[in-house]
């Protein structure tokens, strides 16, 4: 109720900036006013989906107007199986919860986490393979195995669609969470998977998000709090941004802000200028954010809580 009325009171500020303006007979027409106001509001949750159950990633197909969100549904490295990916629509108001589920109609799908849509195609991490779905259908198209990855995490699509996974290192067991490693980011190019690039001193990478203008890919870490950029073909990364780490999502907007979200502070941020400023506060194990980047929306699965939030950011 408190974020309702502060939006509200906040629209109601930004209309009078307007009316003033016009008033005024400023030289910026009052569109514009109104606009630049609208863009400093705090963010406004505008959505919610329950009863999910681990929910780890969430991007959005804006070819078909629905969300796709991954459920791991038990522990993160457990090939159980009973993994399942849930179809939302744009107006959060039809919920296919087993749109695609381990062990039926054919499919695997044991832990499924990082996704990426290549034209009709849904590509997902999963433990240690990459699986492929059609969006239309759910039916299995594939399910490619990577030999000696241990915990696949996210997934971008990159140039003439080469597709990075990055490899946390990361295990689950009786004693909790422990990090043999190796650290690095796979690459797959039609069926064939090639290591791109192992990091040095287990950051733990995690989001992946590859910029068309650049060429490169964006990492964010679990394990460190320092975010790098990698040019694929390079050996080495480049650092080119700090924080509290704990950092599992990687998504950027239509206005070109880059968000990331952290578990460290339960925060999702903006990365500019070699830093992060906090833009979603107050969400828990923010796990594999997406964007519908035409509305502003953001999605973000609350890891421990079943859920996943949906906030309008601009």
């Amino acid at each position: 109720m408190h974020r309702t009325s502060e939006f509200s009171r906040r629209l109601i500020g930004v209309a009078a900036v307007s009316a003033l303006a016009a008033c005024a007979g400023s030289d910026q027409p009052s569109t514009d006013v109104a606009d630049s106001a609208r863009a400093e509001l705090a963010p406004a949750k505008v959505g919610e989906v329950g009863g999910l159950s681990t929910p780890e990633s969430a991007i959005f197909d804006a070819a078909r107007g629905v969300w796709y969100i991954a459920n791991i549904n038990g522990v993160p490295n457990d090939a159980d199986n009973n993994g399942f990916i849930t179809r939302v629509s744009a107006d959060f108001a039809t919920v296919d919860t087993m749109f695609i589920a381990g062990g039926a109609n054919g499919v695997a799908l044991d832990a499924p986490k990082g996704m990426a849509i290549v034209g009709d195609t849904l590509w997902v991490a999963d433990i240690t393979n990459v699986r492929a779905f059609d969006l239309t259908t759910g039916a299995a198209v594939a399910s490619v195995p990577v030999d000696g990855a241990v915990f696949l995490n996210d997934i971008t699509l990159g140039a003439q669609g080469t597709l990075y996974i990055s490899d946390t290192g990361i295990r689950f067991g009786a004693d909790g969470m422990s990090h043999p490693g190796p650290d690095r980011l796979f690459q797959l190019t039609g069926r064939t998977v090639n290591e791109a690039i192992r990091f040095e001193g287990a950051p733990g990478p995690n989001g992946v998000m590859f910029d068309e203008a650049t060429g490169r890919v964006t990492v964010v870490p679990f394990a460190t709090g320092t975010i790098v950029e990698w040019t694929p073909g390079s050996a080495t990364a480049d650092s080119v941004a700090s924080g509290p780490g704990s950092f599992d999502g990687i998504v950027r907007l239509a206005d070109g802000r880059t968000l990331v979200s952290s578990w460290a502070d339960s925060t999702v941020h903006v990365l500019a200028n070699g830093g992060l400023k906090p833009l979603i506060t107050g969400v828990p194990a923010p796990a594999d954010i997406g964007v519908d980047a035409k509305t502003g929306i953001v999605a973000v699965p609350l890891f421990e809580l079943g859920r996943v939030e949906f906030w309008r950011v601009n």
